[in-house]
């Protein structure tokens, strides 16, 4: 199987003991003792071994695409910023793409060197572009990410998602469906990076607007206030040239350190919550895995339907 990750086993490995380097390369820690996590305790340490375990799963998703990150220096209960640029004090693993369109610099990763880079600087979450940094004008992944309203039961998120697929699959498209780690579920279409950031975003519009006819006691393709009790907003947002979605395996920063993890369809019947894969469990559910639940996701070469 190809993956995107210069990682090539399945196979977890035993995570770093972590007053030693973290990583291939020679990444270090400063402060590795420094709790980042309360509930459950994750100190810096812990999540660069953390990362380091289940790196085969993670980087593909990450590594060569603009990163995004949310940096909580001084821990989840501290003050917490997204960050888009390197700034002084990165460590060399973690790089640069030139974008000339806007004039600006993106973070990006080539491997677990990087990503452990990551960590040294605390941040705890990963949210990257729908395209490669060696093509940034073309949409290789589109998500829509399902963002109930309070009150609004987690069995009616899920038959969201299986609607959305079937409408998909009407169109000729195959998705792959994720927990956020939030409140919801995200569903993603891999693409042959041929569509511009136009197309992608009036696309995955089109597709919100279809169930919003379809059932709008149930969806809605806005994200007011004042219309939202008792639906779903089904975000395209994220469907635009520098926005971003969670990257999966990604921690969250959230009650319980859950994961947005990667599902199999089928996986949904036994879901019982947007969180339910967290940092002390999900090990155990990769290990387990017979099969990746997203296999073939890299060899899809679908292209956008007309709308």
């Amino acid at each position: 199987m190809k993956r995107a990750s210069p990682v090539r086993s399945r196979k977890a490995t035993r995570p770093a003991r972590a007053a030693k380097p973290a990583a291939p390369g020679g990444v270090r820690l400063t402060h590795p003792e420094r709790v980042l996590f309360s509930k459950p305790k994750i100190t810096k340490a812990d999540l660069a071994a953390f990362y380091g375990e289940i790196a085969d799963f993670i980087l593909p998703g990450l590594v060569g695409r603009p990163v995004m990150l949310l940096r909580c220096p001084d821990g989840a209960a501290g003050e917490c910023f997204f960050q888009k640029h390197v700034t002084p004090g990165f460590p060399p693993a973690v790089h640069e793409v030139n974008d000339a369109a806007s004039r600006q610099r993106w973070i990006t990763i080539d491997g677990l060197e990087g990503l452990l880079g990551l960590v040294q600087m605390s941040a705890l979450e990963y949210h990257v572009w729908g395209c490669t940094v060696s093509d940034l004008e073309h949409a290789d992944r589109l998500v829509f990410d399902f963002d109930p309203a309070p009150g609004v039961t987690w069995k009616r998120v899920l038959e969201a998602a299986r609607d959305l697929r079937a409408h998909l699959s009407q169109r000729g498209l195959e998705s792959f469906v994720r927990t956020s780690g939030g409140k919801g579920l995200h569903v993603v279409i891999p693409l042959r990076p041929a569509a511009d950031w136009e197309s992608a975003r009036a696309f995955t519009h089109s597709v919100a607007e279809d169930l919003v006819r379809a059932a709008p006691e149930r969806y809605l393709s806005v994200a007011t206030k004042a219309e939202r009790r008792g639906k779903i907003f089904i975000d395209y947002l994220r469907n635009a040239r520098g926005s971003t979605a969670v990257c999966s395996y990604s921690l969250r920063n959230r009650p319980g350190a859950p994961l947005a993890t990667p599902l199999g369809w089928e996986e949904l019947a036994r879901l019982a919550a947007p969180d339910q894969y967290r940092y002390d469990n999900i090990r155990k559910r990769l290990k387990g895995l017979r099969a990746d639940p997203w296999d073939g996701i890299e060899r899809l070469t679908q292209s956008l339907p007309k709308i």
